[in-house]
């Protein structure tokens, strides 16, 4: 009779043991790519759109998925803070995977230097203290490319004048604070009278002199040239030398006919 000969246990046993091995791989096969690509995803950061701010995103250790980056460092969480979008079209941004935090910088950058640079040609100080600020978070990106390093010190530069402008102001209202100060103390009856009074004898004249130039320098020179104002005359040329004389003559009056030649005569 033909039929397949009982088989043993051993034979069993390694069968299903294969089958064991085989599922085994599969699922450490499976779990590799899994980490794989947590590790993957976990070193994604993106760019989000919420409440009217570009939010930058960072992704989680799982193969999908993203939380808001909140770096350990307050440095550096000030650094990737929740940036303002200002109506501008964020689009671009938000559909892009940036794979290393230096393609993140860069492209962060681009969008602050459009918040910043219009911010900064204006004639408004609130508006150029808010371009600084854009300007201020975009030096700290370590990641920038050096044409972006070139284009931000050229920024920075416009600005300048204003800052100087700003830091001059604020130094004229101290030292016009202090002064007032020592005054009231000069003023006042008590143990430190004498000492406030010899010290604003000293310093009174060199700062009451600093003082109104700086309230000049601030106030009256960096001021904007009205429309109406001519512009500034063009300097004088300087007067022409005289051509020099012969020795043992006299030089000629204005109007003055000038002599024949020596030795001519008429025919």
């Amino acid at each position: 009779m033909n039929g397949t000969p009982p088989q043993g246990f051993g034979y069993r046993a390694k069968k299903t043991f294969t089958r064991l091995m085989v599922v085994a791989l599969i699922l450490a096969m499976g779990g590799a790519v899994l980490f794989l690509l947590s590790q993957l995803n976990a070193r994604t950061f993106t760019l989000d759109l919420s409440n009217g701010q570009l939010v930058v995103m960072k992704g989680r250790m799982l193969p999908a998925g993203a939380v808001p980056y909140r770096p350990g460092d307050a440095a550096l969480a000030d650094t990737y803070a929740p940036i303002p979008v200002e109506g501008h079209d964020v689009t671009p941004l938000i559909t892009q995977r940036f794979s290393e935090r230096e393609e993140l910088d860069r492209a962060l950058f681009q969008f602050l230097e459009a918040l910043a640079r219009p911010r900064i040609a204006s004639d408004e100080p609130e508006r150029i203290e808010r371009g600084v600020y854009y300007l201020r978070r975009a030096e700290r990106f370590s990641g920038l490319s050096q044409e972006q390093r070139t284009t931000l010190k050229g920024l920075q530069a416009e600005v300048a004048y204003y800052q100087a402008r700003q830091k001059l102001e604020d130094a004229r209202k101290l030292i016009a604070e202090a002064l007032g100060q020592l005054r009231l103390a000069a003023e006042s009856n008590n143990r430190h009278s004498r000492n406030a009074h010899q010290m604003l004898t000293v310093v009174s004249p060199p700062t009451t002199a600093l003082e109104d130039a700086l309230r000049e320098a601030v106030h009256t020179l960096s001021a904007p040239r009205s429309k109406d104002e001519p512009p500034a005359p063009a300097p004088a040329a300087p007067p022409t030398a005289p051509a020099p004389q012969p020795a043992g003559e006299e030089p000629l009056l204005p109007g003055q006919p000038l002599a024949p030649d020596a030795g001519s005569g008429e025919p």
